[in-house]
Parts: C-alpha cells; structure tokens; sequence
C-alpha cells in the first residue's frame, strides 16, 4: 500500500499566486500602456485579449489532463508512466500550436466583425492579433512544461520561469510601445513582440528545469510524437474541462459583443473592470490549482479521506479571500481607475460594476475551486454536464437581454448569476459525494497500469 501524501496546500499555492500576480501585473501594464495612447486602444487591447483566451481554451485541453495524469501517476508510484505522460507534452503541444496559428492568421478579421468591433476598434485590433500568431506556438509549450512542473510540486522553479518571462515581457512592451525621443513606439504591436521574445526565453529555461529536476531531455522526435493510445488518458480529463472552457468562451463572446454594442466606453469600462478582477481572483485560482495538484496525487495514493477535508478548507479559504479583496476593489475604485482613465463616466460607471463583483466573484470561488478538484479525481464530466445550460442561457443569452434592458450593470448581474448557479451544483456534488465512484475507479485504473 502506498504511504497517505501530506497535503501542504499553501507550499504549492504561495507560488502559484506569484505565477499569476506575475501574468495579470503583465497584462495590467499592457493595459495602463495602451490606455495611455487612447481609450480605443484599451478597449482594442482588451478585446484581443479576450480573444486569445478563447484560443487558449486549446492548450488547456493538454495542461488540464496532463496536470491531472501526472499528479495521479505520481501519487501511484508510476514514475516510468508520468515521465512519458510529460514527453507526451512536447509533441501535442507542437499540434495544438500549429492549429491555433492558423486560426489566427486566417480568421481575425471574421471574428472581430462577429464581435460587432468599431470600427475604430478593428483598425486597432485586426493587425495586433497578426503579431501574435507565433508567440502563441510557444506559449502552447510553456503552459504544457509549467503544468509538468508542478506536477512534480517544483511550484518554485515554475514561479521562477515565470518571473523572468513576464518580467522581460513587461520589460520589453515598455521599451517598444511607447515613444523613446525620435522612436515613434510600435503601440500595441510593440506588446505582442515582446511576449514572443519572453515566450522563447520561458521556453530555454523550462528545458534546463526538466533536466535538472528531473532528469528529462526531450529528442528531435519528442517535439512531434503524439500517439493517440498515450493522449486518451489526457483527453479524458482534458476535454471535459476544455468543453466547458469552449462553452464560457462562446457565452463570454456574446456578452463581450453585447458590450460592443454599447460603445467604445462601455468597452474601455468592461476591459479596465475585468483587469481589475483579476487580481481579486488570484488567490481563488492559486488555492484552486493547488488544490487540484494535491487531490490528484491523493487520489493516486488511495487517501480520499484526507483529500476531502482539503477540499473542504480550500474552498472556506478562497470566500474569505475572495470576499475580502472585491470589497477592497469596490472600495477603492474611484482611486484604482484613475491608473487607466481620468474620464467620470468611465469612473462611476466602473464603480458601479466593482460593488456588482462582490456577488460575482464570491461565486466564482466554487467554480475555481470545486472544479479542478472534481477533475483531478476522475469526476471529469460532472463539472462540464452541469455547467451548460448555466452558461448557454444565463451567461450567453442572459448577458444579451440583460446588457440590452439595464446596460453594463445587467450584463455584470448575468455573469453573477451564472457563477452562482454553476457553483451551486459544483459544491453539491462535492458535499453529497457524487464523485467517490470516480476516485475510486481512476484508483483501479492506476493499479491496473492503464
């Protein structure tokens, strides 16, 4: 019998935090950058932005089911088994990278216009999205070797890759976007150059990491091979999860073009908001991957007992964190919005939708949570089953008529909504045990070397 693991959340979760405090602090600077040029070149940057989540929702697909195999591997005694599972990153991730780039360079122009983009909007946006095609091929490794990484609970030498890559990132946008004396700047194209550059340089330091840690050296072949027999138990952890990442996108989308409709401030609000909200959410998403990297490895050791009191406490942990920080934001707004925009409707309108995020983000908990614990149990399925009427009526449908009757306020009351209702279900089948036949049967699989 395999020794109980002893779950050390905060171990893994302190680093995880620096990670993600690291990618908004990036994405916010990227932000107050393009806000300093104009208002339509925040509102173009946020909506790029959005869009490349969307296309990321593909290499989540191999970081979910890769972090959850190899967790379980581990947590197993199978260390031949997680070392192919973690090869297996390189050359899916070279597939997936392949298929978002073309999607990048063929259709940019047809999503913006089914986002309903101004037209000063597109002007902006439709060349800045170009920029990034190839910095997204590396960002598909990087992901992959950072979800191995902490599999292996090297949470630090992630956070360290992290540190350098988003700070040259932040580094490099300053020095290209704006003007420099007789440098003109390159504005928003500047910021997707620099992430190539950053993205090849977390790239070289994820592969001395493997290797030092360990032990693994990738050959020419690896980079490509991705056999079907060794991608199935990723996928079926991945897809689910990704399934439901395609869905909230698709919803997402529709209220982002809802908020087009509004107009460019509305725009500028929705984008400036949302950046702030990141941050509330960080320490949710910290505790959340965490949790999940810990449930994993217990469910490969048989300790369902001990994996349950974590759950338990992971989630009492986030609505007090989360809680605390959106009352903060809400609080704070009049200030916080001055780093991006001196204009007073912008201001009280985005005041308005801060003090709204205090029932939206402490029902995101549930959801950041609950999710990937269900996950890394086997209980894949659950989670994307219960989650798509929620986000197809509520969030999709929902966010259209809501923004139509009452604004951005009725679109910020459609998100709440559907955080609560798909956070609901979530923590009813953790409390009632819906997922134990789960645990239990990605157990056997293990034992019986599948």
């Amino acid at each position: 019998m395999t020794a109980p693991v002893r779950p050390r959340l905060n171990m893994i979760a302190g680093p995880l935090l620096g990670e993600f405090l690291l990618g908004m602090s990036v994405a916010m600077g990227g932000l107050w950058l393009a806000s300093h040029t104009s208002d339509a070149a925040a509102g173009a940057f946020g909506l790029v932005n959005q869009i490349l989540e969307t296309l990321l929702v593909v290499f989540r697909v191999l970081a979910i089911g890769l972090g959850v195999v190899v967790t379980q591997y581990l947590g197993g005694q199978q260390h031949a088994s997680a070392r192919r599972a973690a090869l297996l990153a390189l050359g899916a991730s070279t597939w997936a990278g392949a298929l978002v780039v073309c999607i990048v360079v063929a259709g940019n122009d047809l999503v913006l216009d089914w986002l309903n983009a101004p037209d000063q909007i597109v002007v902006l946006a439709a060349p800045y999205l170009q920029w990034f095609a190839p910095a997204l091929m590396l960002e598909a490794y990087n992901l992959s070797m950072a979800s191995v990484l902490r599999a292996h609970l090297h949470s630090r030498d992630s956070l360290k890759v992290m540190i350098v890559m988003h700070s040259s990132h932040l580094l490099l946008a300053a020095l290209l976007m704006r003007d420099w004396g007789e440098w003109d700047g390159m504005g928003l194209e500047g910021y997707a150059i620099a992430m190539l550059i950053s993205r090849a340089l977390g790239l070289v330091m994820h592969l001395w990491f493997w290797r030092i840690r360990m032990q693994l050296v990738p050959r020419w072949q690896d980079w490509w091979a991705a056999s079907w027999k060794d991608l199935a138990p990723v996928l079926r952890v991945g897809l689910p999860g990704a399934g439901v990442e395609v869905a909230y996108r698709g919803a997402f989308m529709v209220s982002l073009a809802a908020t087009a409709r509004l107009g460019v401030t509305a725009l500028a609000t929705h984008s400036y908001t949302l950046q702030l909200l990141k941050y509330v959410l960080l320490t949710s998403m910290a505790i959340g991957w965490a949790c999940e990297i810990m449930v994993g490895r217990l469910v490969g050791a048989g300790d369902l007992r001990v994996a349950n009191g974590l759950v338990r406490k992971a989630v009492r942990n986030g609505l007090l964190a989360s809680g605390s920080l959106a009352l903060l934001a809400a609080l704070g707004a009049p200030w916080l919005m001055r780093i991006f925009t001196k204009d007073p409707a912008v201001i009280h309108a985005a005041q308005t939708l801060l003090w709204l995020s205090l029932l939206l983000e402490s029902g995101r908990v549930f959801n950041l949570i609950l999710n990937g614990a269900l996950r890394a149990t086997g209980d894949a399925l659950y989670p994307a089953a219960s989650s798509v009427a929620s986000l197809v009526l509520v969030l999709g449908v929902g966010s259209f008529w809501l923004g139509r009757l009452f604004g951005l306020p009725g679109i910020w009351m459609a998100y709440a909504i559907d955080e609560w209702i798909r956070g609901l279900l979530l923590l009813a089948r953790w409390l009632w045990r819906g997922w134990l036949p789960n645990a239990r049967d990605s157990r056997r699989r293990l034992r019986a070397g599948e």
